[in-house]
Parts: C-alpha cells; structure tokens; sequence
C-alpha cells in the first residue's frame, strides 16, 4: 500500500479540453477532451498523447487548455449516522 502511494506521489487526475480544426472544413474548430493521471508539471503522458496526435491524425491541434486537481491521497472513511431499509 505504501509503494502504490509513492509512486503515484507526483500524478494528478489531468484534463485537457483540445481544439483542433477539422480535416474537411479547416476554417472549423472540434473540441477533444482528454483524461487520464498524468505527473504535473512536465505531463509526460499528455505529451506523448499530443506527440501521437500531430503524427496520426488529420485536424491540426488548435490550442490546448489543461487542468488538473491536488495530489492523489487514500479516501476519508466515515461511518453512517443511520442505516434505512425500504421495502
């Protein structure tokens, strides 16, 4: 349990929203939203997916905006207060 937690010391749940153009209407712009646990700040795996990108697919990348939240921590537990059956 210790080992998972310091390996993912650096990661954070990442989102990325990409604009690229389409490959039929250049002039448009389509929105891709990416997501995945990504190590800030270098983003390695942010980059190889924009890397793979410009190699594989035909809409050229627009602009990227990326998002992330606090470090990746072991849930709260808390007990119920009060336990309900219905039916």
């Amino acid at each position: 349990m210790l080992d998972d937690m310091i390996s993912l010391e650096d990661y954070r749940l990442t989102t990325a929203e990409i604009l690229y153009h389409k490959p039929d209407h250049p002039e448009r712009l389509e929105t891709y939203v990416w997501r995945s646990l990504d190590r800030v700040p270098d983003f390695p795996r942010l980059n190889e997916f924009l890397s793979l990108w410009e190699d594989s697919i035909a809409g050229k990348l627009h602009s990227v905006k990326i998002a992330y939240v606090g470090t990746i921590e072991p849930a709260e537990w808390q007990y119920a207060q009060a336990v309900t059956t219905l039916h």
